[in-house]
Order: C-alpha cells, then sequence, then structure tokens
C-alpha cells in the first residue's frame, strides 16, 4: 500500500523550483509550466502550453466588488516559467475512497442533490458569474459541497461533456477533478494556485466575500479559456480542444447553482449543506448568492440569462429562488442545511 501511494504521489507531484508554504498548512510547489500534470495526459504529450493573453476580452460589465486579493500566495509568488501547484501528500491519498480512484469524482457512488439555474437549446461560448464564498459543513468524508457554473454538451452518458468552475468543500480535497490532480486543465498563472484555500470565509450576517470567474471560448484554438476577477479579468489556465468532443464547438447548456452528495451515512439525508447551509428565502448575508450570472454569445458578447429554469432536486433539503436587478443583473439565492424535519 505504501509503495503504491508512494509511486502515485511521484506521479503527481512534479519537481519545484520553489516551495512556499502557506498559513494553513498548505505546501505549494512552482513547477515548471511545460512540465506539470496536465501534459501527463495522452492527448497532450508532447504539447507546449499556449500563450494566454494577459487579460480577457472586456464585456462593459458592470464592475463588481469580488475581493481580487483574497486568492493567491499570500504576498508570495512563484518565479516566471513556473505554475502554482499545491502539493498532494500521504495523508490526502489514504483519505480517499482508493488509490485508483484518487483525482477523479469517487462520489458519483452516491446519490448527488442539486440547485441550480440553467439555460438550454442554444450555442454557449462561455459563462461569468461571481461566486459568494462559504465553508459548508460536511456529514462525511464521502461527499461534497459546491458552488459552480457548469458548461455542457452532449447527452448524459458517457458521452456526455463538461467544465465546471467555482468553490468546492470536501472532507480529503479529492472527490473530483476540479483542480490540478487529473491530467487535461492547463495552469498559465503563477500568482494563482488552483485548489488553494480560499482564506477569506462569508460568515452568518456577517462580512460577505466572493469570487468573479469566467469560461470563455478561444476561437483561434479551439481552447476554453478560465478568467478570474472583474472587468477585463486574469487568465488563469485553460482546458485544449483536444480533451473534448461535443465541448470542441459549443456547449448545450450552462448551468450556475449549488451541488452536494448524500451519502447517507447514518441511514438518514445527510447534514451537509449547500451554500451557507440556510435555505434561499433568507436572502442577503445568510444565504449564499451567485449574481451577475451571465452567458457568452456566438458574437463573443455576454448577455444575460434568456428564460432561465430554476430546478432544486430536493427542495426540502436544498432549494433555489431566482431573481433580477439592475446591480446584480441575473442571481440566485440557493441551499439549505440538508437534513431537518422537513428533510429527514
Amino acid at each position: 500500500m505504501k509503495k503504491t501511494i508512494a509511486t502515485r504521489l511521484r506521479q503527481i507531484n512534479k519537481p519545484a523550483v520553489k516551495t512556499i508554504q502557506v498559513p494553513n498548512g498548505d505546501i505549494i510547489d512552482c513547477v515548471l509550466i511545460h512540465k506539470q500534470l496536465a501534459f501527463d495526459h495522452p492527448l497532450l504529450k508532447g504539447q507546449k502550453p499556449m500563450d494566454p493573453p494577459k487579460s480577457l476580452k472586456e464585456h462593459n460589465q458592470i464592475d463588481n466588488t469580488s475581493d481580487f486579493k483574497l486568492w493567491g500566495l499570500y504576498g508570495e509568488s512563484c518565479p516566471e516559467g513556473t505554475v502554482p501547484v499545491r502539493r498532494v501528500t500521504e495523508q490526502d491519498m489514504l483519505r480517499a475512497y482508493s488509490i485508483d480512484s484518487f483525482g477523479t469524482k469517487a462520489a458519483n457512488r452516491f446519490p448527488h442533490e442539486h440547485a441550480v439555474a440553467l439555460v438550454d437549446k442554444d450555442e454557449f461560448f462561455g459563462a461569468k458569474a461571481t461566486f459568494n464564498i462559504w465553508s459548508p459543513h460536511l456529514d462525511s468524508q464521502n461527499e461534497f459541497s459546491l458552488s459552480q457554473m457548469w458548461l455542457v454538451s452532449g447527452s448524459y452518458g458517457k458521452d456526455l461533456n463538461s467544465i465546471e468552475a467555482g468553490w468546492h468543500a470536501d472532507a480529503y480535497k479529492s472527490t473530483g477533478c476540479h483542480n490540478l490532480w487529473c491530467p487535461g486543465f492547463v495552469h498559465t498563472n503563477q500568482d494563482f494556485p488552483i485548489g488553494a484555500e480560499l482564506p477569506k470565509l462569508s460568515s452568518y450576517k456577517g462580512q460577505q466575500f466572493s469570487i468573479t470567474l469566467k469560461i470563455s471560448k478561444d476561437k483561434n484554438t479551439g481552447n476554453w479559456l478560465l478568467g478570474y476577477g472583474d472587468g477585463d479579468g486574469t487568465t488563469i489556465g485553460y482546458w485544449p480542444a483536444p480533451l473534448f468532443t461535443h465541448l470542441k464547438y459549443h456547449a448545450d447548456e450552462v448551468h450556475f447553482g449549488g451541488e452536494i452528495v448524500n451519502a447517507k451515512s447514518r441511514g438518514s439525508h445527510t447534514s451537509t449543506a449547500m451554500g451557507s447551509g440556510h435555505f434561499a428565502e433568507e436572502g442577503w448575508g445568510k444565504a449564499a448568492y451567485i449574481r451577475n450570472m451571465q452567458v457568452i454569445d456566438s458574437d463573443d458578447n455576454l448577455i444575460p440569462l434568456a428564460n432561465p429554469t430554476y430546478l432544486a432536486s430536493n427542495p426540502n433539503c436544498y432549494n433555489i429562488q431566482g431573481k433580477t436587478s439592475p446591480k446584480w443583473g441575473d442571481h440566485i439565492y440557493f441551499g439549505g442545511p440538508g437534513k431537518s424535519e422537513k428533510c429527514p
């Protein structure tokens, strides 16, 4: 077992040019950009990372108030030509369902529940939104809770393609390829460590924090870019076009919202929270929100959601409310506590 773990760790953790220890105890390795795990993928072997734009196209959006500085390396940075990667530890591997499933969405063996706003039956070339940040309660190590946007294409079977970006809470940080622990996503920004802890979290009836994320199709390369921040934004990395079949061209659906895993570890519904752990109707400062939800059309313009559908798979446990306002545009409040009298 230990030998297997050691071998897997050597595969995942690439040699570091510089190492940074952040206050929560995580170790961030500065890895040469062309040596990162992404290029272990069979479809990417031998390729060089693309030179991404320094900023994403300005779309004349109202400037939001997300805290650009809340996600980074605490004043440190990686050298030019390297990217920051959170080091995977033996403990991370031991807490995973199995060594083989580490870095994959192993929690799919349990039911998932959602509360989302979605648009479909169109061609989408990206999306953008601002996500309220919380640290929801988790009931077991087999569960996670997240807030994100999904770009989806294909049928809901083996040929489904999806790109997902947002924040993710789980008990052992290994329930999905949301970070850099699977070959594929190419990280290009030397300042922002994907998968690292967000140090500023919202509190009930207290201060609220958020991050703005954008996914957009690069028409020249076919790659899907991940951007961070308001206005022009900063490119963090990209999903290479060769990884996709249906998403090679565009997305058919875009979803915004929350998702949890219900492992029913005690024989009843999980008490894992979604969002803040409070229902949508509690509103600002109490329920989690996603605001300024927009999609990108074929002309590369950010536009409002056209007739969004609001879905909660188990509304007695987690619900959603959709709203529109001049400042926040299309936005949602969503979430819930999980197990309760209404949710046995």
